[in-house]
């Protein structure tokens, strides 16, 4: 497949049929507030001078960047390094993003989340997600069961933590305290957190794309996050969990933030856009491809929902057999298109609007250009346009 390219002003065609975009405004299953602010966020990497980072996260915050997310799978842990940002950043908001569930006890997740939302001033944003078997099983030694009730039963555990409830919990996979009928000794006692929170409810966030933690994310949490997120398909891929979902909603929960990743680069200039292009579509070839078997590859899925049927197992067997540049080479266009922010100001002014009229509340805009003055630069124009 040829690399997209074009020359300022232009924007790449758009190809007609199924996936043609339509813009009919937000999906019924996803958002019920269009005219929701997004909040402008962005991704810190594992890579790099952590605080050569951090000093320039500054000039981020400064130009309207109100979100920072640090992730976790199998390298430093993510909270130590959002307690370091909280001592550095004035409002913005700090988001795990994501801790892996079963890493940590439940009690011991709302522990950590209650104490950098202490160390901040009320800033922290509880980010959980199940991860997968590579990680837990074979880094973590922690046999990767149940991740949809785990999920549910973290999520009542926590707050009840923060609402400085003595815990008692008889769940599936968590029975607190631990009697001598659950293999303990008996001497569990119930107690609550000696501290007293910032906030009694947290903002928790579930990293979601299969249906059925989609569906949970919508009934229990503050926020979903998906991954390779196309706006124009969000009822295909995520409209009927969505809406089965809220149907069981808390009403005293606010209404659902959908918090999405993009890669971001505002130019004219055609061999910066086709770098930035190239990096998303190497990208989404690992997860679409190598993410997984045969069968059991959940980005795969995702992006068949979408309509990329024989895109996805052309590109999913590519990879697997070795092929991975062809993999790349066999990524869409058009899904390149929908799930970045590349290109002219024009165009980029346009996908913010794709991504606003399906429902993101939050977008985490992972600047793409290669010098720093250029990425502020850059952040702060989405900011601009968001607004």
């Amino acid at each position: 497949m040829v690399e997209a390219m074009w020359t300022a002003g232009e924007l790449p065609g758009r190809r007609a049929g199924v996936r043609g975009r339509v813009r009919a405004g937000p999906v019924g299953g996803v958002c019920h507030n269009s005219h929701m602010t997004m909040t402008l966020g962005m991704p810190i990497n594992y890579a790099g001078d952590f605080r050569e980072t951090i000093d320039h996260l500054r000039d981020f915050e400064s130009v309207g960047v109100a979100r920072v997310a640090v992730p976790e799978a199998y390298s430093f842990d993510a909270v130590s390094q959002l307690g370091y940002i909280a001592a550095r950043t004035e409002s913005m908001e700090l988001q795990t993003g994501i801790l892996p569930m079963y890493s940590r006890t439940p009690t011991n997740l709302a522990m950590t989340a209650a104490g950098l939302d202490y160390i901040s001033g009320g800033r922290a944003v509880l980010g959980i997600g199940a991860s997968g078997p590579q990680v837990i099983e074979g880094f973590h030694g922690v046999k990767y069961d149940y991740p949809l009730g785990r999920a549910r039963e973290n999520a009542e555990i926590c707050r009840a933590v923060w609402r400085r409830e003595r815990v008692e919990h008889r769940g599936k996979h968590y029975q607190l305290p631990l009697t001598e009928a659950d293999g303990g000794s008996g001497l569990g006692k119930s107690l609550k957190i000696i501290n007293h929170p910032v906030r009694e409810r947290i903002p928790m966030l579930l990293a979601a794309i299969g249906p059925k933690n989609v569906a949970l994310a919508a009934e229990m949490f503050e926020e979903f996050q998906p991954f390779l997120y196309h706006p124009d398909h969000v009822d295909a891929a995520f409209g009927e969990a969505l809406a089965a979902g809220r149907a069981k909603r808390d009403p005293s929960l606010p209404e659902l933030r959908v918090v999405v990743q993009a890669s971001a680069l505002i130019s004219e200039d055609a061999d910066q856009i086709a770098n930035a292009r190239n990096t998303v579509r190497h990208h989404a070839a690992l997860y679409i491809g190598g993410m997984g078997a045969r069968g059991k590859n959940f980005y795969n899925s995702l992006v068949q929902r979408y309509g990329y049927v024989e895109e996805a197992a052309t590109i999913q067997d590519l990879y697997l057999d070795g092929k991975k540049v062809e993999a790349a080479a066999a990524v869409p266009d058009e899904l390149i298109d929908a799930i970045s922010l590349i290109g002219p100001r024009s165009r980029v002014a346009e996908q913010i609007e794709a991504f606003a009229k399906s429902g993101v509340g939050v977008l985490l805009a992972s600047p793409a250009a290669g010098e720093h003055r250029q990425r502020v630069e850059d952040m702060r124009v989405l900011r601009e346009l968001m607004a």
